[in-house]
């Protein structure tokens, strides 16, 4: 099919060649039709060498590239992506492949987007809610995010990752043996603007936990050049709702909650907790609940200064926060 600005269609190609027979001269037949006498020689050509079947639509795309990404480079940004599936610009950093190149060699392999994964297993999946209305807070502080994730504890000598099997915290049946071990509780919190997060695995959720943990939050975010919270928004957990009130009274730090049984709204630091269990608590079999709950803080800081992030072009959060001394 002709584009919609395309002067001729398969139909006024074969007029030319009918005119050209009629015994008409080129300049004439380019002139009644609108088009150059370049124009028209070139499907003269054509149906001279290929009969009607020349006056068909072309592909346009070229027949050789000559810069295009060898294959066997092409396929080790496949396999990057398909093992450790990562985003584009990391794999851009770590294959050396410009970005843009990167998102065009995956979408020619067909292979789906990253929201469309199970991020423990790699399998296709159907995507869960999105939604169009983005947003993004002008500057640090503005509105921070906090959540807390629960985490099954893991065994002496590792659990069903690392062995198979059962998860020890679930039992399968009633009056099973099974020794309940607990959950540990990831207590979060995201700056809306600059991505900034600070983490914590702590005993359990309450109102005292919650308050304090939000309390060094604060400090660390001061520490990286946010002195000042504006606002918090949280979902409406008790714990939430009543024994953060004094803390956010302090600091003059007004308190936001999402409309119930819509997560989305708190939805920067929801992201955030799926890439902290991917590539953090399930990133490897640990064999010890002890080296899991120690191995947040390095990750925590290259998440913060070395990670790139998409919705930040690429660049860390540590690069919208000012130096500080």
């Amino acid at each position: 099919m002709s584009h919609r600005n395309a002067r001729l269609t398969v139909h006024g190609r074969l007029l030319i060649v009918h005119r050209a027979r009629a015994g008409w001269k080129q300049a004439h037949i380019a002139a009644a039709m609108g088009v150059s006498r370049r124009c028209v020689k070139r499907w003269l050509d054509r149906y001279r060498e290929e009969g009607e079947a020349g006056l068909q639509e072309r592909s346009s795309r070229p027949h050789r590239i000559t810069n295009r990404t060898p294959d066997a480079r092409a396929a080790v940004v496949v396999a990057l992506r398909k093992k450790e599936r990562i985003g584009r610009d990391e794999v851009a950093a770590r294959t050396g492949v410009p970005a843009r190149t990167v998102s065009r060699i995956i979408a020619r392999a067909g292979l789906p987007r990253l929201a469309q994964l199970d991020p423990m297993t790699g399998e296709r999946i159907r995507a869960s809610k999105a939604t169009t209305v983005r947003y993004e807070r002008e500057r640090p502080g503005e509105l921070v995010h906090m959540d807390v994730k629960k985490l099954g504890r893991i065994p002496d000598g590792g659990g069903w990752r690392a062995h198979g099997g059962i998860s020890t915290n679930h039992q399968t049946r009633r009056n099973s043996p099974i020794t309940r071990i607990g959950y540990d509780y990831v207590h979060s919190v995201v700056d809306d603007h600059s991505r900034l997060a600070y983490s914590e695995v702590l005993p359990d959720e309450k109102g005292p936990t919650c308050a304090a943990f939000f309390e060094r939050a604060i400090g660390y975010f001061a520490a990286h050049g946010i002195t000042r919270i504006e606002q918090l928004i949280t979902d409406n957990a008790w714990a939430y709702r009543w024994s953060l009130r004094e803390v956010c009274v302090a600091h003059g730090i007004r308190q936001k909650f999402i409309k119930p049984h819509c997560p989305w709204q708190n939805g920067k630091v929801e992201r955030f907790n799926r890439t902290l269990q991917t590539e953090w608590a399930y990133r490897q079999p640990f064999t010890a609940n002890a080296d899991r709950t120690a191995a947040p803080d390095p990750w925590l800081e290259h998440y913060n200064t070395g990670r790139r992030h998409s919705a930040l072009g690429g660049k860390p959060p540590i690069s919208r926060l000012q130096p500080t001394s």
